[in-house]
């Protein structure tokens, strides 16, 4: 088989591949999202393992058992108290959009209709208004009525029941063999090509981890920060504010221009003051200083991430190509992607291409 044979076959392959992998999507989500699991808690899990108490030491599966207890805990405290707490805000959000509505129509509009010297576009505040609590109910009624017919189907409820059974069973036993199944992929690495190959893994392991165990934590730090320093000022929002702006700082100053602005809003229509105002402004100043001084150096350091532009993109392209199971390998495929291009450039710029376009930039 020619080279150009190969090119040929092998493009073929990651197309019938990319195909495949879409046609048993809902069957490999759960394996992807076991697999991401184990990738995040295989570090804490070796740390374990070297950890020593006097002669005695953790086994794999003692250090495993530990790993997989917290992140049970972790997603039960997130199921018993986040979503019933985040469900809440959210609700109590839209009861205060009315009135939001009714000061903006009543009041926003005809003071700037007075500074400014024009009229706005005439519309009928009641209709608009009517509008949207109507919407509201109706989008809470429909909400219910997709949760008692995804109830009500048997095929659907055994799906998820099977899901939730089988991603904590394949996390913890991908969590002991973990890294097991790394050596064994690299010994089937031709012996020529294993140290460029294991290389660029090591590299694409650097970015990924640098982002998820970094920059992800960041977000978490900072969602918390943010959520109690709005509590502490009183605001009632504070938890969906906090942790949308927290959540939002994946993109450099969007969290806290996002939060800033919604915070501000919410505290203006609660308290009606300029002190709550203030307090808001330097609950998210500090947040900024603690993420610039403390939480990015200690969590993410000098460790070269992945660009934001670079993971809303991933994001964005593996959902409307693969879905739910695109978006989860939409990092993984970013990292690598990332590390690609950094080869080609470095190549690139050793190649005598490089060096003939300078030469002659030079002579010109």
């Amino acid at each position: 088989m020619g080279s150009e044979s190969r090119q040929w076959f092998a493009l073929a392959l990651l197309v019938g591949l990319g195909w495949l992998v879409h046609l048993l999507a809902p069957v490999i989500t759960p394996f992807a999202i076991s697999a991401g699991l184990a990738y995040l808690g295989d570090p804490l899990v070796d740390r374990l393992e070297r950890l020593r108490i006097g002669s005695w030491t953790f086994g794999r599966t003692v250090a495993v058992i530990l790993v997989f207890a917290l992140m049970t805990a972790a997603f039960v405290l997130l199921l018993v108290v986040v979503l019933p707490l985040l469900a809440d805000q959210i609700r109590r959000l839209f009861e205060r959009l009315p009135a939001a509505f009714e000061w903006v129509v009543g009041t926003a509009v005809p003071w700037l209709q007075s500074r400014l010297g024009f009229e706005f576009a005439s519309f009928d505040e009641q209709s608009v208004l009517q509008a949207l609590q109507s919407y509201w109910k109706e989008l809470s009624s429909a909400a219910f009525n997709v949760m008692g017919t995804v109830t009500r189907g048997g095929q659907a409820v055994v799906h998820w029941l099977v899901n939730l059974l089988l991603i904590p069973v394949v996390t913890f036993y991908l969590l002991r063999d973990w890294d097991r199944l790394v050596e064994g992929v690299r010994t089937l690495i031709p012996r020529r090509a294993e140290p460029t190959v294991s290389g660029m893994c090591r590299e694409i392991d650097e970015v990924l981890g640098a982002f998820i165990r970094g920059q992800l934590m960041v977000m978490l730090a900072l969602g918390l920060i943010y959520t109690v320093g709005l509590w502490v000022v009183g605001l009632d929002l504070a938890f969906i504010i906090g942790l949308g702006a927290g959540l939002l700082s994946i993109v450099p100053y969007l969290g806290t221009f996002v939060g800033v602005a919604a915070a501000l809003i919410a505290a203006f229509f609660q308290f009606h003051d300029l002190a709550h105002i203030l307090f808001v402004l330097l609950v998210f100043g500090a947040g900024q200083s603690l993420e610039g001084m403390v939480l990015t150096p200690l969590l993410v350091g000098d460790r070269i991430g992945l660009h934001p532009v670079v993971v809303i993109f991933a994001v964005l392209a593996g959902g409307q190509l693969f879905g739910f199971l695109g978006i989860l390998l939409a990092l993984p495929a970013a990292a690598a992607l990332n590390v690609v291009v950094r080869q080609v450039h470095d190549h690139y710029m050793r190649s005598g291409l490089y060096e003939r376009t300078s030469g002659e930039s030079r002579e010109a």
